[in-house]
This record gives structure tokens, C-alpha cells and sequence, in this order.
């Protein structure tokens, strides 16, 4: 790992319209590379199976009709597949926002290389997202920026980079590389009004430290990037024995969390953890507390049935 330093170089053009802040995000994201880089994709040589429940603002009221708390349910997959030389996965979202509900799904293709003491993903990602609007009130009547009940779905692009070792991991994605146009009915069904899906860009990086023979301290860092606005997610977690790990994490001008969770089954296969958020900015526009919940089950690693042959020069014989 000493000749390695991973670079993750990711592209970001244009401006920001009304999409860009709507880009789900996870206090998980230290057990979620496949959210943030298609590259992760069978990157562990282990398939595994994740879903996160992610409820943010508890109770949090809106001034009237369906607005409230933002609801998220993610789910994903990946295996490592040897004949494709690296591994594909999937990942599947539906988030509730006020009157927007976006769903997407995603199929992801990383290339694997060898690298130093682990394994670089090169990554690329096919996605079809749908954004549906429903009943907004218009303050001036006939304004043709007020969407009407309305739904629209494109096909959009992403790429990424990933770097795994035993010790230490790195990777970074970017979403929306097409940067389709959505169209939406006015409110007097009369015009149209289009959402830009935005660029998006993810790096993450984090480094499993061994303070005793059963004990693992793993900081974490998350970083965001979008056209107007920058944040960060930076934390840490401690694993015991494997099989408990507790963890704190602290969200950019957002929120505080904790962590907790716990491994089950024959080689840790089935994971299970919980996230509690605590807003610690702008709360008179939020409710106070977040809530998250994840659960992931992984498989044991491919068995190699079919070995190549190994030639060796002791069984040639000359006349």
C-alpha cells in the first residue's frame, strides 16, 4: 500500500437548477459504496444485498397538504462476475420529498484491476430516473412555473473510481453525466416546466486501524459536491470483535449521529445498524431528529470450480 496513492478525478460542468438539492444522502455511507460509485460493484469479492431506510425529520409538520418529513428507501446488490473481469451491481431509490416523489434504478459495470496490496474499480453506470410532481398551490393563478400533477422519466449516465485493500478504501462517483431535461405540465395544463438533472459529485475514503487484536477503529470521511453548494460528512466508527461496531459521525452545517450495529450469522453474513441524527442547524425549518436503519446480507466469495492448467517444463521430454 506504500506505492499507492488512489486518485479519484471526477468532471462537474454547468449550473444548478431546482433537482440539485434533492440527491438522497446516508449516514451509512461508510457501509454504502455501491450508492456512491458504480466502481464498488464486486469490488469486496463478496455479493452482498443492502437496503437503508432512511427517515429524516421525525414529525416534522408541513404548512399544509402532503409536504412533511423526507422518506427514502434504498435498495442494492452487487457481486463480483470473474468472466467480465470485475462486477456488476444495482441499485434501486425511491424518495418522498414534499410534493416530488423520484424513483430510480440503476444498473453498474466496474472493470477490476490489481493494484499494489488490493483492487481498483473503474466504473460506469446506466440509470432511468422518474420525477413526479403532485398538487402545488400557485400564489399568482395561471403561473406557468407551478408544476400540475405531472411525471416525466429519462435515461441518464454515471461514473467512478474505486480503490479497496484490507486497511484502507477510497472512491468517488459523479451522477448525471447527460444532464437530461425533465418536463412538467403547468398548472393550467397550458405550458410546460422543466427540472435539469444535475451533476452530482461523491469522495469518500476511510482507513481501518487496529488498536488491539479484537478491536478496529475505522474514520470515515464523505465528500459532496454539486454546482453551488459544498459539504462534507467526517466520522468514525469502532469494531468489536468483528461483530459490534458504535460510531459518531458529524454532517456539515446539517446534523450530529450516532451509530450503532451489529453482525450475525456464519461469517458475519447478516449486518444490521441504526443511525440517529440530530439537527444542529437551522432548526426552525426542520424537525429535530433523523432516523436510519441498515440491513445487509453478504455471501461467501465465488469458489473457482474451473482452474486453468498449469504447465511446467518437468514433463517435456526430448528425443
Amino acid at each position: 500500500m506504500k506505492k499507492i496513492i488512489p486518485a479519484i478525478l471526477l468532471l462537474f460542468v454547468c449550473h444548478l437548477t431546482s433537482w440539485a438539492q434533492q440527491q438522497p444522502q446516508f449516514t451509512h455511507y461508510g457501509f454504502n459504496g455501491m450508492y456512491i460509485s458504480p466502481a464498488y460493484a464486486g469490488i469486496t469479492n463478496r455479493p452482498e444485498v443492502l437496503s437503508i431506510y432512511r427517515y429524516q425529520w421525525l414529525n416534522y409538520e408541513a404548512s399544509f397538504d402532503d409536504g412533511g418529513s423526507p422518506k427514502t428507501l434504498l435498495l442494492s446488490a452487487h457481486t463480483p462476475v470473474r468472466f467480465l473481469k470485475g462486477g456488476l451491481g444495482i441499485n434501486l431509490v425511491q424518495d418522498q420529498i414534499a410534493n416530488t416523489r423520484i424513483q430510480q434504478a440503476a444498473i453498474n459495470y466496474s472493470f477490476h484491476l490489481n493494484l499494489g496490496e488490493g483492487k481498483l474499480g473503474i466504473g460506469l453506470q446506466g440509470n432511468i430516473n422518474n420525477i413526479r410532481k403532485g398538487s402545488y398551490r400557485a400564489i399568482d393563478e395561471g403561473d406557468p412555473s407551478v408544476p400540475f400533477n405531472n411525471s416525466d422519466t429519462k435515461y441518464d449516465l454515471g461514473a467512478g473510481l474505486w480503490y479497496e485493500s484490507e486497511l484502507f478504501y477510497a472512491g468517488g462517483g459523479i451522477t448525471n453525466l447527460l444532464r437530461s431535461s425533465y418536463e412538467f405540465i403547468d398548472v393550467d395544463n397550458t405550458g410546460s416546466g422543466r427540472v435539469i438533472g444535475e451533476n452530482h459529485m461523491y469522495a469518500t475514503a476511510g482507513y481501518n486501524l487496529a488498536v488491539t487484536n479484537q478491536l478496529v477503529a475505522t474514520p470515515t470521511v464523505l465528500l459532496k459536491h454539486d454546482t453551488e453548494t459544498f459539504s462534507f460528512d467526517a466520522g468514525a466508527r469502532v469494531t468489536f470483535d468483528e461483530k459490534y461496531w458504535g460510531g459518531v459521525n458529524y454532517r456539515h452545517q446539517e446534523a450530529v449521529s450516532a451509530l450503532v450495529g451489529i453482525a450475525l450469522l456464519q461469517e458475519n453474513a447478516l449486518r444490521i445498524g441504526y443511525a440517529f441524527d440530530f439537527t444542529t442547524f437551522n432548526r426552525d425549518a426542520k424537525a429535530p431528529t433523523s432516523h436510519e436503519v441498515m440491513v445487509s446480507y453478504r455471501l461467501p466469495e465465488p469458489i473457482v470450480r474451473f482452474r486453468p492448467p498449469v504447465r511446467t517444463p518437468r514433463y517435456n521430454f526430448t528425443k
